[in-house]
């Protein structure tokens, strides 16, 4: 059995596949999916699972070295925005953070490996992680 914190079998194995600058995106419960984009739907209900707590198992398992979340966050859902911050300099140190338009946003996700599906109905709580090298 797996020693690491993270267990869904589906998302440990798109990030195995991941190699350098490759993505993928975690998203809220709302976040539109493309069809081509493989779906890892985890949401059972409204808030489970959260997107924080989800995120911060992803992030022990991917080294990440840039995001991408919508620009609309920190004005619409500024303590989540302050939360996720914290969250991304404890677990991944100095990354670089690119905001953009949620329009945007939604079309970059058409190039992610996957995107994972939380019950989060936090607005605007997406991100795109883009994946860096442990060499």
């Amino acid at each position: 059995m797996k020693k690491g914190r993270l267990l869904n079998s589906e998302i440990s194995s798109v990030i195995s596949t991941m190699g350098h600058t490759d993505h993928i995106t975690v998203g809220d419960a709302g976040l539109p999916i493309p069809n081509e984009v493989k779906r890892i739907d985890l949401a059972v209900e409204k808030g489970v699972p959260t997107f924080l707590g989800t995120l911060e198992v992803i992030l022990d398992e991917l080294k990440v070295e840039e995001v991408v979340i919508a620009e609309e966050m920190k004005d619409i859902s500024g303590e989540f925005y302050t939360k996720l911050l914290k969250l991304l300099e404890i677990k991944c140190g100095e990354i670089t953070i690119i905001e953009v338009s949620h329009e945007e946003f939604k079309g970059i996700t058409k190039e992610s490996k996957a995107v994972v599906r939380t019950g989060e109905c936090t607005p605007y709580a997406n991100i795109i992680l883009k994946s860096g090298v442990t060499f």
